[in-house]
């Protein structure tokens, strides 16, 4: 019986393995799986347990319910789990015994609470919740909320936060920039670190704050004598408060005595510390120029001193740091042409090495104290399944099968690796996907799809990206997508020759490789679609500005105007930091950078798409290429999804992401072909 065609409904279906994490004792691993909601239009997540000393029996659910549970973290006893849930609205957090039961609520905070993190002995619990100053004034004073005295009035006090936090935005004072990010808008509210005692059978005291002012705390690392914290928060919070983490802070108990431990010129991120407590592994990138410059990853004493630069040979991006529990070694994620591995170097000198390869990404991963292994990887067959491995990647075995059903149902499309001279002899790495079940040298329409960044890498495995294209794939389209410069997975100079130029190069790249598929055969060079988000929303305006082989064109949530753009983006140092101009400055060479200086020459249909609340490509980007195209009588349509932001098409709204890819078939469909049944 021949499978199913996938179609964009079958979003609905497909199950996601999150977060595994192995218990101390190395006996459990804890995941968390991602479900869809139909009716609910909404994204479930519940956590699973897996017996590691019984591979021969079934993971089973842990936790249930209507509402999510997520971000599982072990006890250091390894015999109960905290966690953050959605049950009662905003994030709290809960503890649950291993021998299950029911969940005791740790937090019930006005303004929630995430990333729970135990202490070394595990009588105490760190987190992180938002206060502002009048709340952490209170607190100081020792005035806590009162407590409702029943349900009627549990709700009253909700209706009368919600009605005051309306107030403070009416109307709404800016002195900061940015001032929004995501899909809101800054409050006056800082996320703080919070810690409190935790006795075996729940919480002994009440929750006390160890950070004050007026910046956000990004990360908790514990030391190992549970006397301190590190954390990393804003360089300049009144400025830049959500680009630049920079300066790593230590807090400590009694006084809140905090001591810098990074000087400026670098950015850190992800800081962890050794299990003796001497070492402080990190990740920086320096905090001037491109953002396309490699990130290291960097040790250096606790107490202060020289920073040495490790695994510098691999030339890649480390990241989701994470020491062994003898603190001989570093253990990291790396991309690399396409694929994301485990990796691992000694603390101070020595060569890096690979733990965990293949053609698959990692999405994440934990270390057992034997130095097991457990991760989530997602493949060229499908989203992420959890896997276990003995040190080194050894005796791998994959756990779950999330997917069993549904992939014996539908006829997923093979991935091709494809590699091709760019025009000045670059090597470029790309993919390509035929529709399955059609013979090789039958001629097919093509879609062109381009990633976003620019600095980001795709591959065969990459979640939700998949499954757009294979969609398109199961519709009669083949794809072909490459990373061309700019992109990650490549090394330094790689991802560097962008800089101060983000259009014809890049464009050049992807072309050649485009002619590079067309002429092998079995592609309809007439009937071509190109499409992209981001970045690559921008690439595909400044692609139809400049070529005129495609049928049609869908730009996903771009920038078209550099200089606009850096007025309204939350992230405006990209434009000064990649351009080395301010969106004032060289006005002239920022337009010539701009797709919209090239309005005039396009002529390709085109269906610009935006979400309302895109705070990182603000709708006014679209706005301005649609009204121009539009007064030149041109075919466009202006696509605007309401609540979304930059993410929608990875989590957006379940239904906002389905009717997005069945538009944007129809109008592949409407100008490209095949027609598309019962439509």
């Amino acid at each position: 019986m021949p499978k199913k065609p996938i179609t964009p409904e079958d979003l609905y279906q497909l199950k996601h393995v999150e977060d595994p994490q192995i218990s101390p004792d190395g006996r459990w691993v804890a995941y968390v799986v991602r479900t869809l909601d139909r009716l609910e239009n909404a994204y479930l997540r519940h956590i699973w347990l897996h017996d590691l000393t019984a591979p021969e029996r079934e993971p089973r659910q842990f936790t249930f319910g209507a509402k999510s549970d997520l971000a599982p973290r072990w006890r250091p006893d390894s015999r109960a789990l905290a966690f953050v849930s959605l049950r009662a609205g905003k994030p709290q957090i809960y503890l649950i015994s291993l021998e299950g039961g029911e969940a005791q609520a740790l937090t019930t905070r006005a303004n929630g609470a995430t990333h729970p993190t135990w202490s070394p002995d595990g009588t105490q619990l760190a987190f992180l919740s938002e206060v502002n100053a009048a709340e952490r004034a209170a607190e100081d004073e020792g005035k806590p909320a009162p407590a409702a005295e029943d349900a009627l009035g549990a709700r009253h006090a909700r209706e009368r936060q919600e009605e005051e936090e309306k107030r403070k935005a009416d109307p709404r004072v800016i002195t900061a920039l940015p001032y929004r990010t995501g899909t809101t808008y800054y409050d006056d509210r800082h996320r703080h670190i919070y810690v409190m005692a935790v006795s075996a059978t729940g919480v002994t005291g009440t929750a006390r704050r160890i950070t004050d002012g007026e910046q956000s705390y990004e990360h908790i690392e514990w030391f190992p004598d549970g006397l301190a914290i590190l954390s990393s928060q804003s360089a300049r919070p009144a400025s830049d408060p959500w680009f630049y983490i920079r300066t790593v802070r230590l807090a400590t108990r009694g006084p809140r005595k905090q001591v810098f431990l990074t000087r400026p010129g670098f950015e850190y991120n992800d800081p962890r510390v050794s299990p003796d407590g001497r070492w402080i592994a990190a990740v920086r990138q320096p905090e001037d120029g491109s953002f396309g410059t490699p990130a290291r990853l960097v040790v250096f004493p606790a107490r202060g001193g020289a920073v040495v630069e490790r695994a510098v040979e691999l030339d890649r991006i480390p990241g989701a740091l994470c020491w062994s529990a003898d603190g001989k070694r570093v253990y990291f994620l790396v991309e690399d042409r396409g694929d994301t591995g485990l990796y691992s170097v000694a603390a101070l000198e020595g060569p890096a090495r690979r733990e965990i390869g293949g053609r698959r990404l990692l999405m994440g991963y934990s270390l057992s104290r034997s130095g097991k292994v457990a991760f989530a990887a997602h493949t060229p067959a499908g989203p992420a399944d959890l896997h276990v491995c003995e040190p080194g990647g050894k005796r791998e075995r994959q756990v779950t099968d999330v997917n069993r059903d549904w992939r014996a149902e539908h006829a997923v499309a093979s991935i091709e690796e494809i590699w091709h001279d760019a025009p000045d002899g670059r090597k470029i790495q790309g993919w390509f996907i035929r529709p399955p079940g059609k013979p090789a040298r039958e001629r097919v329409p093509l879609v062109l799809n381009m990633h976003g960044g620019p600095w980001v890498m795709w591959g065969p495995s990459i979640p939700e990206v998949w499954f757009e294209m294979q969609v398109h794939a199961a519709a009669g389209y083949a794809v072909y997508y490459c990373n061309p410069r700019g992109s990650l997975g490549y090394g330094g100079e790689h991802a560097l020759r962008i800089h101060n130029d983000w259009g014809d190069h890049v464009m050049h790249d992807i072309l050649s490789g485009l002619d590079h598929v067309v002429a092998r055969g079995g592609v309809d060079p007439k009937r071509m679609a190109v499409t992209g988000g981001s970045y690559a929303g921008y690439m595909t305006a400044w692609i139809i500005g400049h070529d005129q082989r495609f049928t049609c064109a869908w730009a996903q949530r771009g920038l078209y105007n550099l200089t606009s753009f850096f007025g309204t983006s939350d992230i405006p140092q990209l434009i000064e930091r990649e351009f080395n101009a301010r969106g004032f400055e060289d006005i002239e060479r920022l337009w010539s950078q701009s797709p919209l200086a090239y309005v005039e020459a396009m002529k390709t249909p085109l269906v610009i798409e935006h979400q309302d609340n895109d705070w990182r490509c603000p709708p006014s980007e679209g706005e301005q290429l649609y009204a121009a195209l539009k007064r030149l009588d041109r075919e466009v349509t202006l696509l605007r999804y309401p609540r979304e932001g930059h993410e929608m098409t990875r989590s957006g709204e379940p239904g906002h992401r389905v009717d997005r890819l069945n538009r944007m078939l129809d109008w592949f469909s409407t100008y490209c072909g095949p027609k598309r049944k019962g439509r």
